[in-house]
Order: C-alpha cells, then sequence, then structure tokens
C-alpha cells in the first residue's frame, strides 16, 4: 500500500502576499519525487484580496487545516494592525492541538502569535516588523537576528527568501538532506543556510563581495575532500585573511571553518543516506579524517551519530 502523502495547507488571509503564498505551495507541490500533497485555502473558498495588487481565488476554506499535516501561513500586508479573523485564529488552534505543525512565513508570524501558541517559544519575522510583533505580543521571544526559529510543531522566518530556508528545513527534518539537496537545485537555492538542525540559524547579510564569496564556497564545496585553510579560501577570493573571515560571517552567519565544518557534515549526512560506505571512508572523504573526527563532530552540530542518522534516512 503506497504511504499517504504528507498534507500541506497554505492558509492565504486577506492582503497575503504573493511570493510567500508561492514559496511553499511550489517547494512541497505534488510531483512524484515529493511525498507531499498541497492545497490553498482561505478562511472560505472563494476569492481573497492579496497585497502587491494580486488577488487569490482559493476553492477551499478552513476545513482543508482539518485534515493536514502542517498549515503555513504566508505573510499579510498590515500585519501590526489587523487580526486574522476568530475563525481563522480558533482553526489554527484546533490543527495544532489535533497534531498539525504550523509555519508561519514573514508577517504569518502575527496570525501564529495571535493564536497563544508563541507565548514563552522563540519566534523570528520579518525585520521591519519584529518591535512590532515584541511590543504586540510581549509573552513571545522575539528574534530579529535568525533566519528561521523551529520549536519543533511551531515555526516562523524572517522574510520571503527565508520561506524557502524554512520549507528546505521541514524537508529536510521529514526525510533527509537528499531530498532536501533535491528541492534546493530544483529551486536554484542555497543549500546550506539551515545550518544542519540547529534551532536558531543566523541570518544572511548581503556584502559586496557576496557574489565573490559566493564562488569562494562553491570552490569550497568541490574540495571538501581536501585539507582547506583560511589562507587557502581567502587566496581564491582574492582578499586577506582578516577580511575574508570578517565579511564572511557577515554574509553566512558563521566563520570561514565553521561553514565548511557545516558543509562537510551535510555532504556525509547525505553519504549516511544514499551509500552504504562504512563511516571511515565517509570521514575521509569529506575531509575529517577519521570515523572518531566525524561521530564527534556530528554529535556536536546534530545531537545524534552517524549511525543513528543512517538507520533513520536511509534509502
Amino acid at each position: 500500500m503506497a504511504e499517504t502523502p504528507h498534507r500541506v495547507a497554505v492558509l492565504v488571509l486577506e492582503g497575503a502576499k504573493p511570493l510567500d503564498v508561492g514559496i511553499p505551495a511550489q517547494v512541497f507541490s505534488a510531483r512524484p519525487s515529493m511525498p507531499y500533497d498541497v492545497r490553498v485555502c482561505g478562511a472560505a473558498p472563494g476569492e481573497v484580496s492579496g497585497g502587491d495588487g494580486l488577488s487569490y481565488v482559493v476553492a477551499e476554506g478552513l476545513d482543508a487545516l482539518e485534515r493536514a499535516d502542517t498549515v503555513f501561513i504566508p505573510g499579510y500586508r498590515d500585519p501590526a494592525t489587523t487580526e486574522p479573523p476568530d475563525a481563522v485564529i480558533a482553526a489554527l488552534i484546533a490543527a495544532h492541538s489535533r497534531g498539525a505543525r504550523l509555519a508561519a512565513i514573514s508577517t504569518g508570524a502575527f496570525a501564529l502569535a495571535a493564536t497563544g501558541l508563541l507565548d514563552r517559544r522563540g519566534a523570528t519575522t520579518h525585520w521591519h516588523y519584529t518591535r512590532a510583533l515584541a511590543e504586540r505580543h510581549p509573552l513571545v521571544r522575539v528574534d530579529e537576528n535568525v533566519l528561521f526559529v523551529d520549536e519543533g510543531t511551531v515555526l516562523t522566518s524572517a522574510g520571503a527568501a527565508s520561506g524557502i530556508d524554512l520549507c528546505l528545513h521541514l524537508v529536510r527534518r521529514d526525510h533527509g538532506v537528499g531530498l532536501s539537496n533535491h528541492v534546493a537545485r530544483r529551486l536554484v537555492a542555497a543549500p546550506y543556510r539551515s545550518g544542519g538542525q540547529a534551532q536558531y540559524v543566523p541570518r544572511s547579510v548581503p556584502e559586496p563581495l557576496g557574489d565573490v564569496f559566493a564562488s569562494t564556497r562553491e570552490w569550497a564545496l568541490v574540495h571538501l575532500g581536501e585539507p582547506l585553510t583560511l589562507a587557502q579560501l581567502a587566496r581564491n577570493a582574492a582578499v586577506s585573511e582578516r577580511t575574508f573571515s570578517r565579511r564572511f560571517v557577515a554574509d553566512t552567519g558563521y566563520t570561514p571553518m565553521q561553514w565548511v565544518l557545516r558543509a562537510r557534515i551535510d555532504v556525509a549526512r547525505e553519504l549516511l543516506e544514499r551509500s552504504d560506505l562504512p563511516v571511515e571512508q565517509i570521514a575521509h572523504r569529506v575531509g575529517l579524517g577519521t570515523g572518531a573526527n566525524l561521530r564527534l563532530h556530528f554529535k556536536k552540530i546534530l545531537g545524534t551519530s552517524p549511525q543513528e542518522y543512517r538507520h533513520t534516512f536511509s534509502a
């Protein structure tokens, strides 16, 4: 018997931002490689006025949330001065109570906070609205310096682009790094901005040399199996080590060698999922030298062992 697809509902509220709606709808879209089923719904079936001069026609109302395993709440206009309808808040609370996870993109965090489910939990939203979210919902621990926050069954992300990171994070959490990287390639999106399975993720701050550093990161990914030093990375980027380190941290949230280590761990994860290579060989292939070294860093970053990870996610 075929496994039932994970059901995703994208809840379109008044003033919904088109990109925020489109990201989960496209990431989780039904296709042979994706074990998800996506439905776009609203407070009621019919036309929903959107932001940026667009509107939506949704076939389903809040009953779609009764069947969803994950509910996305895209961002919407004027969140600091408008409240979602009481029926929407009640439906979100009911969905969460029966086990659905709720994920907000950008200002969708305001609707999620209105349920009370973010009280005494970490959350984020678009940087322009973090102060307003903290003032309107003082029990929420708002963090403006992250891409997204994963609190298990409730998740929030910053601006629209970080909605992609949140979606990839959930794919990775559900099915491992292999499928997540497959989706990232399809979207032509960065596969490493989720920072492994860490709960809090530094926000990317673009710099003028971002393109140069992007090419250096691509070069590093090709050479992960070799010894990599800060001097080599800076030389590839054609800047001094000090400049490279400072701007790399601003661009990625990690020091260069922290990023290299996490990239190595992510490649190791994919090899654990998609091959039968022994841990020692995987450690050598990703540049970590020994199986003991791989186990050490795997435990620090992911909180588990390579063997346990393989058991969970191996095809």
